[in-house]
């Protein structure tokens, strides 16, 4: 109801010309009751749909007055559009959501040429949104949106109303694509930029436009901070996208078994050079097991040499048993008397913008300790 309170203050103008109408409605009817004019006077009723008027007899009065009102109005004036607005918003204070709808879509189909016709639809719009009706409200937005020209009201865009509903209404991946876009272009200056980047990343990513979704993300690292619901991580999520895209990822492997056979071969010779090589470039981490991925635990090279001095490091002989299809761990023991066990996490990796890299396989980082 927020919305409809918004839009049903009435000019200062039509009150004191419903307030003329009403007197005048009174006097006609005690005219007319006492014969002092003739039956024909009735006709100040005339070509108004009695199913518009409605409610107690005040408020009945009252629709009358501003119907009457309204057929004296230029047509297309801002005028006639203040009185037809008023009707609207009368109807949406009593809840009569079914005559409001019934009442503009009348008028958007005998004018379709009004210039008010966006805004008319933008309450329609509303008032499916109070009877519960989102999939039919959506479509008005988006009619409005695509159809209709923009319409400041309230020093607001309807288009910029419109589009904020539609994100949260319509979740088709492919109209979110767009109304981010249109968000962003088009409403710089009136949006959370950083929001919108990272939600337009997302819905790329849904409908497999994975350049679009790098250049999303791209344009998103300079709000980094910015509080996104859903996403605690969305600073790292962003920044691992745009980083592995431009990386040359030549440390990936075909199979897990050929890098999990490097990797081993590696600790039998002792080899922090050749465990080196081996590592993710981008995005490798090294955190204990309490720890969450929001910490900075990612460096680019790990010094495994001041680790492997003694060659005194073990691996167990199988996977452990918590690894899957794009997960595995590699336990290792050994590497010193504080923190002995290392667990190596490979991954498979997910890059569908190049196909000769995704579902290769990369070393991506270490957990220290045991499993708890």
């Amino acid at each position: 109801m927020e919305i409809m309170k918004k839009y049903s203050n009435i000019n200062v103008n039509i009150r004191y010309k419903c307030l003329f109408f009403t007197i005048s409605l009174f006097v006609i009817l005690s005219l007319i009751s006492c014969k002092f004019l003739p039956m024909n006077y009735a006709n100040y009723k005339a070509e108004i749909d009695p199913y518009y008027i409605t409610g107690s007899n005040e408020t009945k009065e009252n629709f009358l007055a501003l119907f009457n009102l309204l057929k004296t109005e230029q047509k297309g004036s801002e005028d006639e559009f203040a009185v037809v607005r008023e009707i609207a918003a009368s109807f949406a204070r009593l809840r009569d959501y079914d005559r409001l709808i019934h009442f503009l879509s009348a008028r958007i189909i005998n004018n379709p040429s009004d210039y008010y016709n966006s805004y008319y639809l933008l309450m329609i719009s509303h008032a499916y949104i109070q009877q519960g009706s989102q999939p039919i409200a959506t479509l008005y937005f988006d009619q409005i949106v695509m159809n209709y020209p923009d319409f400041i009201i309230n020093s607001e865009s309807i288009h910029l109303l419109c589009l904020k509903h539609l994100i949260n209404l319509n979740r088709n991946p492919e109209r979110q694509v767009w109304y981010y876009n249109e968000l962003i272009s088009r409403f710089p200056d009136k949006i959370d930029k950083g929001a919108a980047y990272f939600m337009l990343g997302q819905a790329c990513e849904r409908i497999g436009d994975w350049n679009g979704a790098i250049q999303a993300y791209s344009d998103y690292l300079p709000y980094t901070g910015t509080v996104i619901p859903g996403f605690p991580n969305a600073d790292q999520y962003a920044r691992e996208k745009v980083d592995f895209s431009r990386s040359p990822k030549d440390w990936s492997f075909e199979s897990l078994n050929a890098l999990r056979t490097a990797v081993e071969n590696a600790l039998d010779a002792g080899s922090a050079w050749q465990l080196s090589r081996y590592q993710a470039k981008v995005n490798f981490f090294s955190r204990s097991r309490g720890q969450t991925e929001t910490d900075d635990a990612r460096m680019v090279d790990f010094n495994f040499a001041g680790f492997m001095y003694n060659s005194n490091i073990k691996y167990a002989s199988t996977l452990d048993a918590s690894s899957n299809a794009t997960e595995a761990y590699l336990r290792t023991t050994g590497w010193s008397q504080y923190l002995s066990t290392w667990y190596f996490y490979f991954r498979k990796i997910h890059f569908p913008q190049d196909p000769e890299i995704h579902g290769r396989w990369e070393w991506a980082g270490i957990y220290f300790g045991e499993k708890i």
